[in-house]
């Protein structure tokens, strides 16, 4: 078996993120994110089989949906992640977590199903809050915004209750 390596101090991680931020809105003038860029992903997409769809509506029209400083922040992350699993040989693939096979069983296509419906839950909250958890979190909480605080107070608590209802021990009678 091939031991895993710790390379990054979380603490050494935070604070290279903070230093991130900071650079992002000194340079780009904008802060991180990263729902928006699956919606304009999505836009991007569908322009390339829909063109006049997308001309038509209204949030494209504001949003333009192409390949910007967002989508390649999201896309450095994904990269990121994966370099750093290699480096710290923590990298594997996982159809079915230990966690969910206890509760729910084996099935990867079930596992599939409900973290797609999951996944679409989320980015309609991320919408409505207009700004996802890593935007609220990491962006509006460096800037003190009451709005991300309360959003992120209800991404915590939601998440908690859903853990809590979805992987809560059974009390036997």
């Amino acid at each position: 078996m091939v031991q895993k390596r710790e390379i990054l101090n979380p603490y050494v991680g935070g604070a290279l993120a903070g230093a991130l931020a900071v650079a992002s809105v000194w340079v780009t003038g904008k802060f991180f994110g990263a729902s928006t860029t699956f919606v304009r992903a999505a836009g991007f997409i569908e322009k390339f089989f829909n063109p006049f769809m997308v001309a038509r509506m209204d949030y494209y029209i504001k949003e333009e949906p192409k390949i910007e400083w967002q989508w390649m922040f999201v896309t450095g992350a994904l990269i990121g992640s994966f370099l750093i699993s290699l480096a710290t040989r923590s990298f594997a693939v996982k159809t079915v977590p230990e966690v969910w096979r206890q509760r729910f069983g084996n099935s990867a296509v079930k596992r599939a199903v409900v973290a797609f419906c999951g996944g679409i839950i989320a980015m309609i909250g991320a919408r409505l809050a207009d700004g996802c958890p890593s935007g609220h979190g990491l962006s509006g909480m460096m800037q003190l915004s009451v709005g991300s605080l309360i959003a992120m107070a209800c991404f915590f608590a939601g998440g908690i209750a859903v853990a809590r209802l979805l992987y809560a021990q059974r009390r036997k009678r």
